[in-house]
């Protein structure tokens, strides 16, 4: 098919799609046993069936595949083939899984204190700005924030809540579902309060990023980035070796940068974001130490370092020391 100048591009792009021709799905499942069959068939020592067999049975199949992904043969062009390097063995490839299942734990520990901090800050300061309702008021909020749509997100989350505190406002003070800012910050999720900091007037936001010794416009970008994350860690996604989708935005301090800093794109640098806040809280010496711990052993191998953006001197970097 030759291409036609005189045709439009998106007539062009429609004709070669109606090329394409896609298959069906044909795959059967398999039985667990079948699962492990077909991983030895593929190269994979297992070593204790008694052992593996079990960890099939609780661990989705194609969940674990990802974590199989770096112990596969490749060709000369890249290209990942079903069978697995000589010498991949089942035990290291749930090593990797643990490893990984902490590592959301971890994380999830940290943003926890970190949220709830910024809660804090956020609810006091609008609170004693505006009142208890001052948040219900559009013109509290920077001229361009849709304050509309952050609103009626804050008070659908106040109606699904089932905590005992909602219970009682509900059935001694009127005008439910609106709450006052201290309470609404309690059942409001991180990515209202992301948004809802997003919207304050840059004034104020300096006000609460002053705080954390930090620029109003990458404490917002932080939050929106440490949103993504907790998503990621609540629906037990894989972390280790992630392309972040959602990357921090750059900024010149060196020390977030290349050499100092691989990449932005990768979880070292979140580990990094939330070291730097809890340090600024006067909190997470402890979270430290066994977060160190947890890398630690992964970190010893190369190519685990380079899949979780971590330097080669990564216990040294200015942030995590």
């Amino acid at each position: 098919m030759s291409f036609d100048d005189a045709q439009p591009w998106w007539l062009f792009l429609c004709l070669r799609l109606d090329d394409l021709v896609l298959e069906n799905y044909q795959k059967p499942a398999l039985t667990f046993d079948q699962q492990l069959d077909r991983l030895v068939d593929r190269g994979l020592i297992i070593d204790d069936k008694t052992y593996a067999l079990p960890k099939l049975k609780t661990i989705n199949y194609f969940r674990l595949s990802a974590y199989c992904y770096p112990f596969r043969i490749r060709d000369e062009h890249s290209n990942v083939s079903s069978n697995f390097i000589p010498g991949a063995n089942f035990s290291e490839i749930i090593k990797l899984y643990e490893f990984d299942r902490q590592l959301r734990l971890m994380i999830m520990d940290a943003m926890e204190k970190v949220e709830v901090y910024i809660r804090t800050l956020f609810a006091y300061h609008l609170g004693h700005a505006y009142g208890p309702f001052g948040h219900t008021d559009a013109s509290n909020f920077h001229p361009k924030f849709d304050h509309g749509r952050w609103h009626e997100k804050i008070e659908e989350e106040a109606e699904r809540s089932s905590d005992t505190f909602i219970k009682h406002y509900k059935r001694k003070y009127s005008g439910f579902p609106a709450l006052p800012i201290w309470m609404a910050a309690e059942v409001m999720s991180l990515g209202s309060l992301s948004f809802g900091y997003e919207g304050m007037k840059n004034d104020e936001k300096r006000m609460i990023s002053r705080q954390l010794g930090l620029h109003h416009n990458r404490l917002a970008d932080w939050l929106h980035k440490l949103t993504y994350i907790r998503n990621v860690c609540a629906h037990h996604n894989r972390l280790w070796n992630r392309a972040l989708s959602i990357r921090p935005e750059a900024v010149r301090d060196p020390v977030w940068n290349p050499p100092v800093t691989p990449r932005n794109d990768r979880i070292f640098f979140i580990l990094l974001v939330l070291r730097y806040l809890l340090k600024t809280m006067n909190d997470g010496d402890r979270w430290h130490q066994q977060c160190t711990a947890l890398i630690e052993p992964i970190a010893q191998e190369r190519r685990w370092r380079v899949a979780m953006g971590v330097p080669e001197n990564w216990k040294k970097h200015p942030i995590w020391r």
